[in-house]
């Protein structure tokens, strides 16, 4: 099962409680906090790509990956 990072929907000045919540790829994402009763959203975060061949992984090519700029000699 997936871990989940949510936080609370804040009603006044104060900043969002961030945590974390093992789901089903398939449940529905929660709106209130299981404990508490407060509104909550699911945060949405990137991170990085790995692309797998078979002689080794390769970070997927970001912006200054291209011909002659990786170092990493494949291009």
């Amino acid at each position: 099962m997936p871990t989940y990072v949510y936080e609370t929907v804040p009603t006044d000045a104060s900043a969002p409680e961030r945590f974390e919540i093992r789901q089903g790829m398939n449940e529905a994402p929660l709106d209130e906090h299981p404990e508490r009763r407060v509104p909550i959203r699911r945060v949405i975060s990137g991170g990085m790509g790995m692309v797998s061949s078979p002689d080794r992984a390769m970070p997927v090519a970001g912006p200054s990956c291209g011909p002659g700029n990786c170092g990493c000699g494949r291009f």
